[in-house]
């Protein structure tokens, strides 16, 4: 069974596509899962005057998912579609973000931090925040955001753990103990709050040229019997499934076996296919 749980479209706005161009290429490419699961509209921010094609607006959720769950059904048979949201934690709004997912009836719900404070750390029209920064600082709060959103309970998959590597700023060598304490303290909520998490393939066309999270996170997971599962994070029909062949050879390489799918926010295991 090959599974995608990580995909966004056009209703985001910096995605191309429509849910049911993804589904059709999903059959085409031979998924056994499909996840569809877009941003979550922006909470913390004022839609009108941040930056722009970040997330779906407020008024297309209801939408997307009277959409995602039609198709979900028109499916049946060719494909398991699996209705999915990219939970967006900011710390602060946690009431917020957990009105939001009780509203609909998700298969699954991918908890990812994206933004410290109103700095999107994974645009690339915002990495002049960088400048003047203390880089183990703002790893440091990445991580702990990270762990933090963990023990909400929000979520049923952590999404790309250390997205914060995205635009390649890392502390320096002499900080990489530090690092790797940081790390290790957000596996270690992750695992505490007994969620699953992504290796997401995405980050070999980005510009740290590596799947979220490392190898050397990947392995604290596995050490810590985090439950995997995966995903593209395609924002184009054409680019799912992209370097998931990949993804499923490191895996398999390391040991594991399983991956985590979801329908109904339960959680099944399923054979890790790596033909």
């Amino acid at each position: 069974m090959l599974i995608d749980y990580h995909t966004h479209h056009e209703r985001c706005g910096h995605a191309v596509g429509k849910l049911e161009e993804y589904i059709q290429q999903g059959i085409a490419i031979g998924l056994s899962h499909i996840g569809v699961s877009d941003h979550m509209p922006l909470l913390h921010v004022d839609p009108a005057t941040y930056y722009s094609e970040v997330a779906m607006p407020m008024e297309e959720l209801p939408r997307y998912v009277e959409e995602a769950f039609a198709l979900k059904e028109k499916y049946r048979g060719q494909i398991d579609v699996r209705v999915g949201l990219e939970g967006d934690y900011v710390e602060g709004w946690e009431a917020d973000i957990s009105k939001l997912i009780q509203m609909y009836p998700w298969d699954y719900v991918i908890g990812s931090v994206h933004f410290l404070g109103e700095w999107d750390v994974t645009d690339y029209r915002q990495v002049h925040h960088w400048e003047g920064q203390d880089a183990l600082t703002i790893y440091r709060r990445y991580f702990e955001a990270v762990a933090k959103a963990a023990a909400t309970g929000f979520y049923d998959i952590m999404g790309h753990l250390d997205a914060i590597k995205r635009f390649k700023h890392k502390p320096g060598a002499e900080s990489e103990q530090a690092v790797i304490e940081l790390e290790r303290t957000a596996l270690n909520a992750v695992a505490k709050a007994g969620v699953a998490m992504e290796l997401n393939a995405s980050g070999l066309s980005k510009p740290c040229a590596e799947m979220f999270p490392s190898q050397r996170i990947l392995q604290g997971a596995i050490e810590r019997g985090i439950p995997l599962t995966l995903g593209s994070d395609a924002h184009d029909p054409q680019k799912l499934g992209e370097h998931l062949d990949t993804a499923r050879e490191l895996l398999y390489r390391l040991g594991v076996r399983e991956v985590a799918t979801f329908e109904g926010r339960r959680r099944t295991m399923i054979a890790l296919d790596c033909d």
